[in-house]
């Protein structure tokens, strides 16, 4: 496998898988390998890939087929997620050469080292996800100009939905001290604004082994990053409505690196289905973090998560979910059909939902998180706001985001690029 000097990589699902491939790129690269975007030919190809929903286990089987037929002699190595759960699965795709789990995806190119093209199933590598341990860094850099670092990793939830517990292990988590030396590192590497990244973000602190009781607290890193030079701007990604606290909601408003914009996954308004789900919190929680959050920024930005067609959802179950959204001051909504998970304790509730009414659940939100979308860029037409716009040529335009996250596109200008922009909306 010495020859092979070409990689390939292409990412499916969150953020922080995205963060990963990023990562093992890097890694990839310093043994030798040169990058090649995934619609080229290369030697290796690499597909990170997620679990949390049907498309996802697709998509990575059709991009499988794509690379055989294509380039038939290639290595295809298979990691995040969906190669944890289902390792036996992918082994047995045509074309698949090596499965990752979640303790040895950052091992990858001793793995490829020792790896023979042959006709045999594929090579498995992984191991039961409660012996998974230790913490693996891990940052995008030079894909764009926000960069996703990552800080915490697996969930020790229990929701009745998800598979990530089963996929990631026990929540674990850097050290603030080795955040805050990325962080620097990437000041350095010219980059000007950082998404925070994790499984389960707010329950930052237990430690590399997930065996510490906060010693360090998700606000703690919010502080000290906020005392790094270089960076003009930190994200904080999807965020539990029950480990946003007052605290560190009044520590964003008062910070000029934290971006007034927040993301808090919902899943349902129907007190009922929450209690289903297994989530850790009520809907009047939730309203009232929303509140808070608009009365110290009432310019923020909050984005929600939620799931349609959950077993159990009725019709009048759905239109409470509905109408509290509707009265929410959010912004945007990611809106998920929910899709059968094995292991997930999801399965053992009744009625099931059928699949079409899911299918017009979905589209009944989507177009609420469009009206939404809608009257809050208008709520700010005519005022001045920053927007960091991105490298990218994209036929001719550049697209970038103000503080509030509202999405601006405009003709490409070279040197426009990484920069902030005073932007009249």
């Amino acid at each position: 496998m010495s020859q092979k000097q070409t990689v390939a990589f292409h990412t499916l699902g969150c953020k922080l898988n995205f963060s990963e491939t990023s990562t093992l790129s890097r890694i990839m690269e310093k043994e030798g390998f040169e990058k090649r975007d995934f619609t080229d030919t290369a030697d290796v190809y690499v597909i990170n890939t997620c679990s949390v929903t049907d498309n996802a286990d697709k998509e990575c089987r059709q991009l499988v087929r794509r690379i055989q037929r294509k380039t038939p002699n290639s290595f295809v190595v298979i990691t995040g997620c969906y190669a944890q759960l289902k390792p036996a699965e992918i082994a047995s795709i045509p074309g698949v050469d090596l499965v990752l789990g979640a303790a040895e995806k950052f091992n990858i190119t001793e793995h490829i080292k020792n790896l023979t093209k042959s006709n045999d199933p594929a090579k498995i590598c992984s191991c039961d996800i409660a012996d998974v341990t230790g913490f693996n860094a891990s940052f995008s850099q030079h894909d764009r100009t926000r960069t996703f670092l990552k800080v915490q990793d697996g969930c020790d939830y229990n929701c009745s939905f998800c598979t990530i517990p089963m996929a990631r292990g026990k929540s674990r988590s850097d050290t603030i001290s080795n955040v805050v030396a990325n962080a620097n590192h990437l000041a350095l590497e010219g980059v000007k604004e950082i998404v925070l990244t994790g499984v389960n973000l707010g329950d930052f602190g237990k430690g590399a082994h997930g065996d510490k009781l906060h010693e360090e607290s998700f606000l703690d890193l919010v502080k000290a990053l906020d005392a790094v030079d270089g960076i003009n701007r930190y994200r904080i990604s999807s965020i539990e409505p029950n480990l946003i606290t007052n605290e560190l909601i009044a520590w964003v408003s008062n910070s000029d690196q934290f971006m007034p914009h927040f993301h808090i996954p919902l899943q349902s308004g129907s007190n009922k289905i929450l209690g289903l789900m297994r989530r850790r919190y009520k809907r009047e929680l939730y309203a009232e973090r929303v509140a808070l959050i608009k009365e110290l920024m009432p310019h923020a930005s909050i984005g929600v998560d939620v799931i349609v067609g959950f077993p159990g959802e009725t019709e009048e179950d759905f239109k409470d979910t509905f109408d509290f959204i509707h009265s929410l001051d959010v912004s945007y909504l990611h809106v998920f059909t929910y899709s059968e998970r094995d292991h997930t304790k999801a399965l053992e509730i009744k009625p099931v939902i059928p699949i079409h009414i899911r299918n017009e659940r979905n589209k009944t939100l989507r177009n609420l998180s469009y009206m939404k979308q809608q009257f809050f860029s208008q709520q700010h037409s005519g005022t001045k706001r920053p927007v960091l716009f991105e490298a990218y040529n994209k036929e001719g335009m550049m697209e970038g985001y103000t503080d509030n996250y509202i999405r601006i596109s405009t003709p490409y200008r070279a040197e426009w690029a990484n920069q902030l922009i005073e932007w009249t909306i």
